[in-house]
């Protein structure tokens, strides 16, 4: 556990045991990715009501309140923290499109969609073209990086959703190695995340 106390991973642990430091970390680390991230998904969704940064203030403040609470068992890695961070920043940014559009804060009223069609709607179904060309180029040079046919093939796999089970099973080993192949994976690609 303490290979993890300076990660993601570790803070995430802190956090949900109520350390207020591993917020302090994880709002550092986070914080500037989810401000681009409603500043080049939610551009004009919602006027002048927010800016981007108290999207991802709120998003990120609701976060930190769940996790305390317990509201996140599921909640592991920077894999699981990134898509619950966005998942956030999105429902923020429907709460604001729906109270701009009220009809006392001068907007037209309109009929209000179901949240998750709401949510479908401000982050797409699909991503443009151009950002799925970064993200295969992204992975292809990711992949590259590892030294082995093995590792390149668990970490697919592992992009593609597959449980550490279901990788072991394909490789017939047990999850435990699997467990270990990424690690090796993520200490190889850590340095490229902080560049």
């Amino acid at each position: 556990m303490s290979s993890e106390a300076g990660s993601v991973t570790g803070w995430i642990g802190q956090l949900q045991a109520g350390d207020p430091s591993a917020a302090q970390q994880l709002w550092e680390r986070y914080f500037q990715q989810l401000v681009e991230l409603a500043r080049r998904k939610f551009r004009g969704a919602f006027g002048p009501v927010a800016d981007e940064e108290d999207v991802a203030l709120s998003a990120f403040a609701s976060f930190c309140r769940g996790a305390i609470a317990g509201r996140f068992p599921q909640l592991s890695d920077r894999t699981d923290l990134w898509r619950l961070l966005v998942v956030l920043t999105a429902r923020k940014v429907c709460h604001l499109r729906r109270d701009a559009q009220r009809e006392k804060r001068g907007g037209k009223p309109t009929s209000l969609q179901e949240p998750e069609q709401e949510l479908a709607e401000i982050i797409g179904r699909e991503p443009t073209p151009e950002f799925a060309a970064q993200v295969a180029e992204e992975c292809q040079r990711l992949l590259a990086l590892l030294d082995t046919e093995e590792l390149r093939s668990i970490a697919r796999w592992k992009m593609e959703g597959h449980t550490n089970e279901q990788i072991a099973a394909q490789l017939n080993c047990a999850p435990s190695t699997v467990e270990r192949r990424l690690r090796s994976i993520r200490r190889r690609w850590e340095p490229e995340g902080e560049s």
